[in-house]
């Protein structure tokens, strides 16, 4: 069976995997983008927006590059999709990277509203799940195939999926940034009782990349 995996999940020394006040202008949060600034510099994430050069053997490359690596289907908050709230209107908004997002496959977003699939340019498809986490996991499993599923956030979509014990194993990027408020990605969880233990530790250039899984 595939697994269920989270990779590249940036976070702070304290624990916020976003800065507070998501908006239009700040889709991070308030100094979200210090947490990834070990990606930014990768080949890989300038190849996600186009441009050429980045870093092409760093150990933030290599983590980097595998973060988007062997994934047949991704789950996504709705946060991740955009910052409308509440019912969807005119639908004019079509998520945060463009006519063509980085994820190539079928992608399922959490929402309480009801929306029609989005066909987007490089295989990507927009699927909105009104049914909760396990409803749109058992989809992606199924979009899937043999490939795994990618728990791609944002925190509150994470947090879910851990708590519920779905999550076989997650990548995170621990930034040398303290933020101080923002969305908390371990407040009130306790790991272990879940079954969570740490596989890997690795030192990056910009970051400490940890592994931890059931």
């Amino acid at each position: 069976m595939n697994k269920v995996r989270g990779a590249a999940f940036s976070i702070s020394l304290d624990g916020y995997g976003a800065g507070p006040d998501q908006s239009l202008d700040d889709p991070l949060g308030k100094r979200g983008p210090e947490l990834h600034q070990w990606f930014f510099g990768t080949r890989s994430f300038q190849a996600m927006i186009g441009r050429d050069g980045g870093d092409t053997d760093s150990v933030d490359e290599g983590y980097a590059r595998r973060s988007m690596e062997g994934f047949g289907a991704f789950i996504l908050g709705r946060n991740m999709f955009g910052p409308v709230r509440g019912p969807w209107g005119g639908g004019d908004w079509k998520g945060w990277w463009g006519d063509n997002p980085p994820y190539h496959a079928p992608t399922f977003v959490l929402t309480h509203h009801p929306r029609d699939p989005i066909v987007m340019e490089g295989g990507t498809v927009f699927h909105f799940v009104t049914e909760g986490i396990e409803a749109a996991l058992e989809q992606a499993r199924a979009a899937a195939g043999p490939l795994d599923v990618k728990i791609g956030g944002g925190v509150s979509t994470l947090r879910q999926y851990l708590t519920a014990g779905l999550v076989d194993d997650l990548h995170l990027a621990v930034s040398p940034v303290l933020l101080g408020r923002g969305e908390s990605l371990f407040a009130g969880l306790d790991l272990p009782a879940l079954g969570y233990r740490v596989v890997s530790s690795e030192a990056g250039e910009g970051a400490r990349h940890v592994t931890i899984g059931r």
